[in-house]
């Protein structure tokens, strides 16, 4: 990498703090600014033009983000709701990709390849934008695993119908079944080995047997994963959100406590990064997007823009609603699933944001294609700019405010309340388990001692959960006693700064305790989190 290589990192990375501290701070969401903010430094004049390369994003940027989202998947819910799921990441992505290329060859004039790859291009919903959003939402459990477990699928069905599209303007034909072999065979292909990498990665893990190696096997998981469907001309999504839930659902045998609780805050650090440099690189893309087009075509470009924005997001409406409700005619699929309230489709249909993966396919776009320039390519990359602009922040800065206006948040509240109490009443089973098995030591001669500090511990705790657990009285001992933990551990904290300042205490000797007081304020808050309604998702 040469010098302006490194200064161009060292900017990214400080306008990346300042910008998520500024959206924090002015209770913003952070992908919007980070958007907005890198399309306005786009075209400061004194800032030279910033082209990312594509495969820098698809290969590098996207499959840590995939992974940790298959991670933090659940299982039992990505198979749960498996049909909405495959009905928007395919059904709905290959309807948006064919009702655009209507759009594009009838209006704008394009021909029906270009119009196909275009479609393609801005068919996925992005698998960033949207749950960045939501996470600080509280909303039903059901509506936010569709909606990853779409994020986590389409971008396949987007590439690889990106792919077939390509393929047409090249050679002039296209064969529906020949398509719809591959992408059969390209699905089950990535599936079978983002499961065998995800399998190799946990066992790997296992053997080394060492927090940081397993940590670095962890990243590394990803892009083994992503890197050679893709290079055998697959997408590489597929196999790398595979390994993510292979990991997720075996993990729990396989991944030590030392290593999981250092992957929480390590794979919480990466995530953040890459996210908020997504958005700020797309913002960046802006001047050279605006430079692709020539002075004549701004008005077809402009019109472009914004017809395909106008028909990506009606057409989700369109493709929402049946989908929702027409399976469900079928008696033994309303028996299974009853008729949802019209508020979730709705709020499906409104979540379509794209994102950084429409526009690497873009600008992934040849310049060249048997022989010949690729027709109206500044125009498809124009027009993708466009649609990741007015559905990110258009519909981006209205979601919280459509949120509440549908009332999600109140039964999102209220469903967490009853998983709070579900997990409340396994916990005391739980703690009943624990005390039964202090009896059993203590019958077995163990130390007095010993067994009469653990009971009493374990009892405090019991009398402590079963009071949370009782919500005909309004105390909240574990939120309490979080608080006052927390600044207990502060006078603790205080007392061995004192002591070292007096030269009491080696710096070998202050480092330890230090890291047991983090460790135990750490556990603290996180208690008083889990307490509440709402728990965090956290890679491994």
């Amino acid at each position: 990498m040469d010098h302006q290589g490194l200064i161009w990192a060292l900017a990214l990375a400080f306008l990346v703090v300042g910008l998520s501290v500024a959206a924090q701070r002015l209770a913003l969401a952070s992908p919007i600014l980070l958007l907005v903010a890198g399309a306005v430094l786009a075209f400061v004049p004194v800032l030279p033009p910033l082209e990312v390369d594509p495969e820098f994003v698809l290969l590098t940027l996207l499959p840590p983000l995939l992974y940790s989202s298959g991670v933090n998947m659940s299982w039992r819910g990505f198979r749960s709701y498996l049909r909405p799921i495959l009905l928007l990441a395919i059904g709905c992505v290959l309807f948006t990709a064919a009702a655009v290329a209507v759009v594009a060859h009838y209006i704008l004039g394009l021909s029906w390849p270009v119009g196909f790859v275009l479609g393609a291009i801005v068919s996925p919903p992005d698998a960033v934008a949207p749950m960045a959003m939501m996470r600080r939402m509280r909303l039903p459990r059901r509506l936010i695993t569709v909606l990853e477990g779409e994020s986590l699928v389409n971008d396949a069905t987007a590439l690889v119908a990106l792919s077939f599209a390509l393929g047409a303007e090249a050679t002039g034909t296209f064969s529906p079944a020949a398509a719809a072999t591959k992408f059969a065979c390209v699905i089950a292909g990535e599936i079978a080995f983002g499961m065998l990498a995800g399998w190799a990665a946990l066992w790997l893990r296992h053997l080394a047997n060492d927090p940081r190696a397993e940590l670095l096997l962890s990243l590394t998981t990803p892009f083994v994963a992503f890197w050679p469907p893709h290079a055998l001309g697959g997408s590489g999504v597929v196999a790398c959100v595979a390994a993510g839930l292979w990991v997720s659902w075996n993990g729990r045998q396989l991944i030590r406590p030392a290593t999981r609780l250092q992957g929480y805050f390590f794979w919480d650090l990466v995530t953040w990064a890459v996210e908020a440099l997504v958005f700020l690189l797309t913002g960046l893309q802006a001047r050279a997007v605006a430079e692709s087009l020539f002075s004549d075509g701004w008005t077809r470009a402009l019109a472009a823009g914004a017809l395909v924005s106008v028909t990506v997001i009606l057409v989700r409406f369109a493709w929402v609603f049946p989908a929702t409700y027409l399976p469900r005619t079928i008696p033994a699929v309303r028996w299974a699933d009853s008729f949802p309230n019209w508020r979730m489709p709705f709020l499906v249909s409104f979540a379509g944001l794209r994102g950084v993966v429409s526009l690497a396919a873009a600008l992934s776009i040849p310049l060249t294609i048997d022989g010949r320039p690729f027709p109206d390519r500044d125009l498809v990359l124009f027009t993708t700019f466009c649609v990741i602009a007015v559905t990110l922040v258009g519909l981006g800065t209205t979601l919280p405010r459509m949120v509440r206006a549908l009332g999600l948040p109140r039964a999102g509240a209220d469903e967490a309340a009853g998983h709070k109490r579900d997990e409340r009443a396994v916990r005391l089973d739980g703690i009943d388990a624990v005390l039964a098995a202090i009896d059993e030591v203590a019958a077995n001669g163990a130390s007095p001692t010993a067994v009469n500090a653990l009971r009493r511990r374990h009892a405090d705790r019991r009398r402590h959960l079963a009071t949370t657990a009782d919500e005909r009285t309004p105390e909240d001992p574990v939120a309490d006693e979080s608080a006052l933990q927390l600044r207990l551990v502060d006078v603790e904290r205080a007392a061995i700064t004192r002591a070292y300042d007096e030269n009491r205490l080696t710096d070998e000797a202050r480092r330890r305790i230090e890291r047991e007081f983090d460790l135990e304020e750490a556990r603290v808050r996180y208690a008083g989190a889990s307490a509440g309604a709402n728990g965090g998702d956290l890679a491994e």
